[in-house]
């Protein structure tokens, strides 16, 4: 482990807040996503929607639902970016155990991966 505490530390309070935001944030979409879904029509009078309203409804909770997906995959990194952190393995990358820049860290603090091995997980479609 080469990071500091103070380093870590800063890290530990950074993911941590993020993590808050996160967690507010994918309560508001779960909110919205499931109002709107039990919502029914959302019509408020007994009059039919247009379809092309039912369409856009339709739409509007698949893209919440896909953001909410996201941000939870988001907040299971940050997780396991703190496991590290009391592991003392942050900063390590995780497929070749070499440091992960520090500009990297501070872009993207739940960093698994070394810039290299990201690009090379991703061209194999397992980042």
């Amino acid at each position: 482990m080469y990071l500091v505490k103070k380093a870590l530390a800063s890290y530990q309070r950074q993911l941590s807040g993020i993590r808050d935001r996160l967690r507010a944030q994918v309560s508001d979409l779960g909110n919205e996503a499931f109002h709107n879904a039990n919502d029914g029509s959302g019509n408020l009078s007994h009059v039919p929607l247009h379809m092309a309203d039912l369409a856009a409804d339709a739409c509007e909770q698949t893209v919440t639902l896909a953001l909410l997906e996201r941000e939870e995959e988001t907040l299971r990194e940050i997780g396991a970016a703190l496991a590290r952190i009391n592991a003392g393995t942050f900063g390590e990358c995780e497929e070749c155990g070499q440091r992960i820049a520090m500009e990297r860290l501070e872009a993207l603090p739940y960093a698994r991966h070394c810039i290299s091995c990201a690009r090379q997980l991703e061209g194999n479609g397992n980042a």
